[in-house]
């Protein structure tokens, strides 16, 4: 009386793992770069929302200008026209991968001028570019993940 086998040998199982592994070792770099590229694109929105934030505080808070703070367009403490304009999480400076950086330039009692710029927290796994807007509303970016100037490179 003859006995069928069941299941699978072992040479059929480490075949299976094999191509697992092939498969892996393709998909992973793609997949992390994916995350990046959603990181990068993440960030330029987040200043665009920055910049379109800051327009809607200045109208809304003509005797403070800009906003002295990021946090000040989520809390409205200086002004409360400027509550609830941007979320809690871009609010905090860091979002997806990337800290933001603020500045402002007062003239008086008013806030006139602001820079904002961003950079990614681990330059390589989080983010390769770094980006920079100000009042003008143009968000200009560095290659290499540093901080960039009003002197650096437009998006187109």
């Amino acid at each position: 009386m003859k006995s069928k086998q069941q299941g699978f040998s072992l040479i059929e199982l480490l075949i299976v793992v094999a191509i697992i592994l092939i498969i892996a070792a393709i998909a992973i770099p793609n997949l992390m770069k994916s995350r990046m590229a959603a990181n990068e694109s993440s960030a330029v929105g987040s200043i665009r929302t920055l910049n379109t934030a800051e327009v809607t505080y200045a109208t809304a808070c003509p005797d403070t200008g800009f906003s002295g703070s990021i946090a000040e367009l989520y809390t409205g403490a200086i002004c409360a026209g400027g509550t609830g304009i941007i979320d809690n999480v871009l609010s905090s400076g860091t979002k997806s991968g990337y800290t933001f950086n603020y500045a402002t330039v007062a003239t008086g009692a008013i806030n006139t001028t602001y820079t904002v710029d961003t950079e990614p927290l681990t330059v390589g796994v989080t983010g390769q570019r770094g980006f920079y807007s100000d009042q003008t509303g143009v968000i200009r970016y560095t290659l290499d993940g540093s901080a960039p100037t009003v002197a650096s490179s437009a998006l187109q």
